[in-house]
């Protein structure tokens, strides 16, 4: 066999095969380096010179704030959810590369040092809202400046797995667990996040996530659409919006009053049914109980084969497309699926990391929807981490620079290099 601990190791069902063991000079992860540059183009550093403090004193400072937040985001890309991993993150290549020179030397932040500042630095008022503050601006500066805005409002579950704070069980979901709520664009950019307990209303707090980004957009003289499904069907939701002069198309809960006013188009068409389904609109106003005034609502019907009863759904909406356009418009609308773990006992501290896994996806997303190529651009962030990122890689360190060599399977040289080149095209929008 040889010595195990000196030498290679040699195998009885190979005997050409070598093994040697040099950790400390290979990785799994070099595709960081793609949004890593994605971030340094985008002035990622600048904004959070702006908008996050050091509560530090004196010069006990091994590690900058923006080392250990970049630390933070570039492990949830590659799928490090739990701080417990920079243990053995905090020697790996790939991770040393992505952070300042005088990290490049030696090792990044094990997990004491990552986990107060997650739960502890971040948690304060100012670096929270900091947080909020720099996600905001990262996907402002990769803005259209597109004169119309479509926000989709939807909220998510986040399974908890302990006595974490102001968790609860579900029956709908069938587990313990964060309510959280967001806010993206048709881009797939996350604007706004919340933590919320998980016994509250899917809507629960829907005017202080929403609102603030649709006044911000309005201040630009941008057109806002928002979009939202019936947990959302609120009156004083519809009212705030068209204070506001914004359109909105929101699922409305059947009742039996909505489905007497279609009443007609509820009954299949004598005949053979054909394989296709059959779809029908009917578009009508409609004035609930607590409404002060009518509003438009189109209802979709569908008759699909070997289906007693048909599919029924009810949209209230102020724009004033056909009714076939304005429910493919609703249908393109984006929803919030599971979200990353959120492992802490105190609330507030979770609060602070699901908005680090928000700015780790959005630089994920940013780099999706920015840099790659059109073929790969449908790739969705799950693919992106196995077949981007986790490319292995062995570094090589010479007296001036170091050489980080990647191994050629799906992340080939010429699409890294097609990626950087998308990169250095980019042109910001500083806020």
């Amino acid at each position: 066999m040889g010595d195990a601990t000196s030498g290679p190791i040699r195998l009885l069902f190979n005997p050409q095969l070598r093994v040697e063991f040099r950790g400390a000079t290979v990785t799994s992860d070099t595709g960081l380096l793609l949004p890593r540059e994605l971030d340094e183009r985008l002035g990622l550093d600048a904004l959070m010179e702006r908008y996050l403090t050091d509560p530090r004193t004196g010069h006990n400072r091994q590690f900058s704030v923006s080392d250990l937040f970049r630390q933070s985001i570039y492990s949830r890309l590659a799928g490090y959810e739990d701080t417990n991993d920079a243990e053995r993150l905090a020697e790996d290549p790939t991770f040393r590369m992505l952070a300042s020179r005088e990290r490049r030397e030696t090792s990044v932040a094990l997990t004491s040092t990552l986990h107060w500042f997650e739960t502890d630095v971040l948690t304060k008022e100012r670096n929270y809202q900091g947080l909020a503050r720099v996600n905001t601006e990262l996907v402002q500066r990769a803005a259209t400046g597109s004169g119309r805005v479509t926000l989709d409002i939807d909220s998510s579950e986040s399974p908890v797995h302990g006595a974490q704070e102001q968790s609860a069980y579900n029956g709908h979901f069938e587990s313990v667990y964060y309510h959280p709520l967001f806010v993206f664009n048709p881009e797939g950019d996350c604007l706004a996040a919340k933590l919320r307990p998980g016994n509250v209303h899917s809507a629960d707090g829907w005017d202080e996530v929403l609102l603030p980004i649709i006044d911000r957009y309005r201040a630009r003289a941008q057109t806002v659409v928002v979009r939202a499904d019936a947990a959302f069907a609120l009156l004083a939701l519809y009212e705030a919006l068209e204070r506001r002069g914004v359109r909105y198309a929101i699922r409305l809960p059947a009742n039996n009053i909505l489905e007497r006013r279609i009443q007609d188009v509820l009954t299949r068409p004598r005949g053979r049914p054909s394989h296709a389904p059959l779809v029908r609109y009917r578009s009508f106003e409609y004035q609930a109980a607590s409404w002060s005034r009518p509003r438009r609502v189109i209802a979709k019907v569908e008759h699909h084969l070997g289906e007693l009863f048909p599919r029924v759904g009810f949209i209230v909406t102020t724009l004033t497309g056909t009714n076939r356009a304005v429910v493919r418009f609703y249908n393109q609308r984006g929803t919030a699926t599971h979200w990353t773990r959120l492992s802490c006992h105190r609330f507030r501290a979770n609060e602070a990391r699901l908005l680090l896994g928000v700015i780790a996806y959005n630089v994920g997303n940013l780099l999706r929807r920015l840099a790659l190529p059109l073929a790969i651009q449908s790739w969705s962030l799950t693919s992106l981490q196995q077949r981007l990122f986790k490319t292995g890689g062995r570094l090589i360190r010479h007296a001036r620079y170091f050489i980080l060599q990647l191994a050629e399977s799906q992340l080939t040289q010429r699409l890294f290099a097609q990626i950087i080149r998308r990169i250095e095209r980019l042109v910001w929008h500083p806020t």
